[in-house]
């Protein structure tokens, strides 16, 4: 069973908590958006440490190296039947900024064109109840769960 980890970015402005989450590349999801945007995630490599792992992803697929003091937020079971595992940290990105690490894929399939895409194409930030809708739906709970540490993270 193959085990992601990853880290959901809040951030407090004046009009509420906002999260980042991260929108896949590639082809296949160009034309979607509702249900399947994620939580910066990777795969945690055998024997890694997944904070370490989570860590090491979001700086692969963001370009920003995450600091600060990590909240559990506990893991979920996709519909893949992955495990993800998630940490909460209060920090600040400017989307435009991002920089990812590409992958290739061949496409169109079949046609012998190997091509690069980004890892994720875009991140924003979101209101929770538009992140709800936005995120891949077992992934959903690290949002209510980072809600009910609201105050202990402002």
């Amino acid at each position: 069973m193959k085990t992601s980890a990853g880290l959901l970015m809040y951030r407090t402005p004046p009009e509420g908590l906002q999260v980042l989450l991260a929108h896949p590349g590639g082809p296949l999801w160009a034309r979607k958006d509702l249900g399947v945007w994620s939580v910066p995630k990777g795969e945690v490599d055998a024997g890694e440490d997944p904070l370490q792992a989570a860590r090491r992803e979001f700086q692969e697929e963001t370009g920003l190296l995450p600091d600060g003091e990590f909240v559990s937020l506990g893991e979920v079971r996709q519909k893949s039947g992955k495990r993800v595992l998630a940490w909460a940290f209060p920090g600040a990105f400017d989307p435009t900024a991002l920089r990812c690490n590409l992958f290739e894929l061949e496409w169109p399939p079949r046609s012998g064109r190997i091509q690069r895409y980004p890892e994720i194409d875009r991140v924003a930030w979101f209101r929770p109840d538009e992140a709800r809708r936005r995120i891949l739906p077992a992934q959903q709970p690290f949002i209510d769960r980072l809600l009910a540490l609201a105050p202990a993270a402002p």
